[in-house]
């Protein structure tokens, strides 16, 4: 990564997409990145205006993404808090995934609001966001825009999912990042078992033995990390539970989650594991999954 490469915002002027604009927002001053600042007006049949649309149509739609995007801009002056940040607006025509997933191809990082009140509005979301962390090509950060969290909030630790596989070897590698940026304390969260605890197991099994050996797996994912990033203190978490469950009540009160998207259970073809996906629905902090 570098420092131009941008963070790119989807902008849709709901409070969700105003939250996702306020963290990507505090994300670009922490990094000295620049933010770009997307929306999309609607474009169909060859520019034909609608049956029973007024044949300003087209330019109604070109004004009020317009509008959209200058709101979000004076959002993220009010949040960079004097820090300067190089603002780009983009209006596009296309699909809001798609461009969205294809800027992501040069974008440092691609954040997307993901709650919505109607039913309408959360299907259409639903599909945006599933699209874009299931196909972006970089790290994508979901904030849910739930009305008493607040998005910026500094005060917790940054939590993340730690399972061993290649996978979550970049999670752990941006995590630290991230929580040395911070100043915040960093959680490393290591699930060995998702088997059904009430089912039967042989009286001479060798718990103890299963558990010093997720210790060791655990270490050696953050083994190297701690002499890059010094200053970050580190806490280890190793439960036998399921891993949405145990990451989910470790980011209960984190700043931010961030996972791998996939994980030593996925599929090859798989670009976006179980876990990851389940954690979408039930965490209420930004979350970051990571390619």
């Amino acid at each position: 990564m570098t420092a131009h490469q941008p963070i790119v915002v989807g902008v849709d002027g709901s409070p969700s997409s105003l939250q996702a604009v306020s963290w990507a927002a505090m994300e670009a001053a922490r990094r000295g990145a620049p933010l770009t600042l997307v929306t999309t007006a609607i474009v169909t049949g060859g520019y034909v205006v609608p049956i029973g649309m007024p044949d300003t149509f087209y330019e109604e739609e070109q004004l009020e993404a317009e509008r959209r995007l200058a709101e979000a801009e004076s959002l993220v002056a009010q949040v960079a808090q004097g820090h300067t940040v190089e603002v780009e607006k983009a209006v596009s025509q296309d699909a809001p995934a798609r461009e969205l997933i294809e800027r992501s191809k040069s974008a440092r990082m691609v954040v997307v609001g993901a709650n919505r009140r109607g039913l309408i509005e959360r299907a259409l979301l639903g599909s945006v966001s599933a699209a874009v962390v299931t196909h972006a090509h970089s790290p994508v950060a979901v904030v849910r825009g739930l009305p008493h969290v607040d998005v910026n909030d500094i005060s917790g630790p940054v939590v993340v999912g730690v399972d061993g596989s290649k996978h979550s070897e970049h999670a752990v590698a941006m995590a630290f990042e991230e929580a040395a940026m911070r100043g915040a304390e960093l959680v490393a969260v290591h699930v060995w078992s998702d088997v059904d605890l009430h089912a039967p197991f042989p009286s001479d099994f060798e718990w103890s033995q299963v558990q010093e050996r997720e210790r060791a797996t655990l270490a050696e994912s953050l083994a190297g990390y701690s002499g890059e990033f010094p200053d970050v203190p580190v806490r280890t978490v190793v439960v036998m539970d399921e891993p949405v469950r145990s990451l989910r009540d470790q980011a209960e009160h984190a700043q931010l989650l961030v996972v791998g998207c996939r994980g030593r259970g996925g599929f090859t073809g798989l670009l976006l594991g179980s876990t990851s996906r389940a954690l979408l629905h039930h965490v209420t902090c930004p979350m970051l999954v990571v390619r």
